[in-house]
């Protein structure tokens, strides 16, 4: 059996697991009070429609945390203590298709790939664990700083920072150790909601990897990390179920045609978009921090 095969073996159990997880813990009570005092049911038309846009541009590179917690904010969608748990839970199973896609279609060296997403699994466990008991201020704060960052980064990608069309498919010596070093970070902040795929593809670039090597890495390392993380906020109850059903189910559709009809799409202005809505966002995060206080 090759590593490759492993590796998506793996992660079709994990899959399964994640899943089976979620379905235990939806039945039991209680949730956390925010989540518990929202409606049940079937998720409305506006969960579905905000999976399948959001995971329709993720699965092109973009990301789905700063546009989903932005669509969060501006129209009160999910209460702030329970973001970072209702993204996570929401775009596992999006992120989980992507990786299968793109971990077979771009070329990347299977010891790189493999390394690179348990050091972001292992951030990922231990930032869920310390952001699934946060108190919602502290929530705000990191949410709102987190999101200034992210639309940092995406203008500073649109400028062309950190891409690389030529490069190799793989690390080793002192530039592996910096991307551990860097995805593991990168695995705990995204517990917090700051998305992993715009900082990883500055990341991989900066160490001469070659562009396209990025979406396999970035989308391995969410669909592995994504399910660990999931469980600790699903263990918590902190998420919105109806929403985190919502983006789930709207999104695996959105995956699917973005990455086998769209083909080909120009994303540069779509990325000034995210980066006027991330900002604003972050903003109102902020404001109702100091409100809170």
């Amino acid at each position: 059996m090759s590593p490759l095969i492993g590796l998506l073996g793996a992660l079709g159990g994990l899959t399964v697991t994640y899943v089976g997880t979620w379905w235990t813990f939806a039945r039991r009570a209680p949730l956390v009070p925010e989540a518990a005092g929202g409606p049940t049911g079937v998720p409305p038309a506006s969960n579905f429609g905000l999976g399948f846009v959001t995971n329709f541009f993720d699965a092109l590179g973009i990301g789905s945390f700063a546009p989903t917690t932005s669509a969060f904010k501006l129209f009160q969608m999910v209460p702030d203590r329970i973001i970072p748990g209702t993204l996570n839970v929401g775009h596992t199973l999006p992120t989980i298709a992507q990786a299968f896609i793109y971990t077979l279609a771009i070329r990347v060296d299977i010891v790189t790939l493999v390394l690179m997403i348990a050091a972001a699994v292992a951030g990922a466990w231990l930032g869920a664990g310390v952001v699934a008991s946060w108190p919602k201020r502290k929530i705000q704060i990191g949410m709102g700083v987190a999101l200034l960052v992210a639309a940092a980064l995406f203008a500073w990608s649109n400028l062309g920072g950190g891409a690389a069309t030529e490069g190799t498919l793989g690390l080793s010596g002192v530039k592996l150790g910096l991307g551990l070093a860097g995805n593991f970070a990168l695995g705990a902040l995204m517990t917090l909601g700051i998305g992993l795929y715009a900082p990883c593809m500055i990341l991989v670039g900066l160490l001469g990897m070659n562009a396209s090597a990025a979406f396999p890495i970035m989308m391995g390392s969410c669909a592995f990390l994504m399910p660990v993380a999931s469980m600790r906020f699903l263990k918590a109850r902190a998420y919105a179920p109806r929403m985190a059903l919502g983006l789930t189910i709207g999104g695996i559709p959105g995956v699917l045609i973005a990455a086998y009809i769209v083909t080909s799409l120009d994303v540069y202005y779509v990325r000034w978009l995210v980066v006027g809505v991330v900002t604003i966002a972050a903003t109102m995060m902020l404001r109702s921090a100091v409100r809170d206080k």
